[in-house]
């Protein structure tokens, strides 16, 4: 089988699954408890929080563990408008991911304002547009580090700045899940407020995640207990999934990103050699806006469900989109918001990577794609 669906998710990795053995054997004490044993987990839990914060160079800002990347979005915008008096408005990226997105009605109930902002073609915000937005009543920011659809690196440096410019009141929260560890971020120096994400998308475990907020911003929790992680997050510490998180944030390598980057490159220019009728949904190959990891091509006139199960039928595993809506829609929303056409988003297949993916099965996964199509796209009624 050759999985290449990891930013639905990811397989945990040697590393991880050693740490997690460790913890479940030898850590499993609550870290609340004052006796030895508990007291060597708390260190651990610090120590994983030290590396996560420092992975994104934000070292000795606050980082609370939380069940999941949704949670931390949940945590970072609720938690934050939940400190304010009076309306105010609130900007949400047009293609963010349901995590962030959901919360809008919420939003709305507690009085603010709610407007969207807009991408290009290429899935990336448009600074220009977002000018005229950026007012003195704007509350907070939400913008994604990377799109998880077209793989589009958004401009967090340049939104920090015009916010800084127009309405320096205003908090930025980053949803990073997609990002984490394969883009590079400087937490301290873009001067943005929050920034969540996932164990599961970098190699860890499922039901772990976290939210970085900095020292001086506040936020409210948003559940109820016995005030662990500072207050903001009470349950008993997730240890598992924290010392998954820490091994994995401690295999990652740097070269890792372009390595994936090059492979993603062979892939496209595969694809597209033998499929002229191939588009690029996202940043071209060459635009600094392009993550190294995913990969959304149009595969015309064939639709996405047939192509998935073609592929599937040949030990191939990618996606058609976003797994948390490939349930409940046929269509991409966030392509359509793109421009791309109906009939174009119908036939959209994501493909992402990961460290472990080899130049040997992106070689079959280009001949599969080209013997799939080549076969179905005949049959296609037109």
């Amino acid at each position: 089988m050759i999985y290449l669906d990891n930013s639905a998710t990811t397989r945990p990795s040697a590393a991880v699954m050693e740490a997690v053995t460790h913890s479940m054997a030898d850590g499993w004490y609550n870290p609340s408890a004052i006796y030895p044993p508990a007291m060597q987990v708390r260190k651990g839990i610090n120590e994983v929080r030290r590396a996560c914060l420092h992975a994104v160079r934000a070292d000795g800002e606050n980082l609370y563990f939380t069940s999941s990347g949704t949670e931390a979005d949940n945590l970072a915008i609720l938690g934050f408008l939940r400190t304010l008096r009076g309306g105010g408005k609130v900007l949400v990226f047009q293609l963010e991911h349901p995590a962030v997105l959901s919360c809008m009605p919420e939003i709305k109930r507690m009085g603010f304002q709610v407007e969207e902002m807009v991408p290009d073609s290429r899935g990336v915000l448009s600074i220009e547009k977002l000018k005229c937005q950026l007012t003195a009543d704007v509350r907070l920011i939400c913008l994604m580090q990377v799109h998880n659809e077209s793989g589009a690196i958004q401009p967090i440096k340049d939104v920090a700045a015009l916010r800084d410019a127009l309405c320096p009141n205003a908090a930025i929260h980053v949803d990073g899940v997609q990002g984490f560890l394969r883009c590079p971020i400087d937490f301290q120096k873009l001067g943005i407020q929050s920034y969540a994400f996932s164990g599961h998308k970098i190699h860890a475990l499922k039901g772990i995640g976290g939210l970085i907020v900095r020292k001086d911003h506040r936020v409210n929790p948003i559940m109820l207990g016995g005030g662990q992680e500072s207050g903001i997050r009470s349950g008993t510490e997730n240890t598992a999934g924290i010392a998954a998180i820490g091994a994995a944030v401690s295999a990652w390598q740097e070269e890792w990103s372009g390595q994936m980057m090059q492979l993603k490159c062979k892939l496209w220019r595969g694809i597209h050699e033998h499929i002229p009728e191939a588009t690029l949904n996202g940043p071209d190959m060459d635009d600094t806006a392009c993550a190294p990891h995913i990969l959304n091509v149009s595969l015309n006139p064939v639709r996405s469900e047939t192509m998935l199960n073609a592929l599937a039928g040949a030990g191939i595993m990618v996606s058609a989109g976003s797994a948390c809506s490939s349930h409940k829609q046929k269509v991409s929303s966030g392509l359509i918001s793109m421009g791309v056409e109906r009939s174009q988003a119908e036939s959209a297949i994501r493909f992402s990577l990961c460290p472990e993916t080899t130049e040997d099965e992106i070689e079959t996964v280009i001949e599969q794609v080209v013997k799939q199509w080549t076969l179905l796209h005949s049959y296609v009624r037109r």
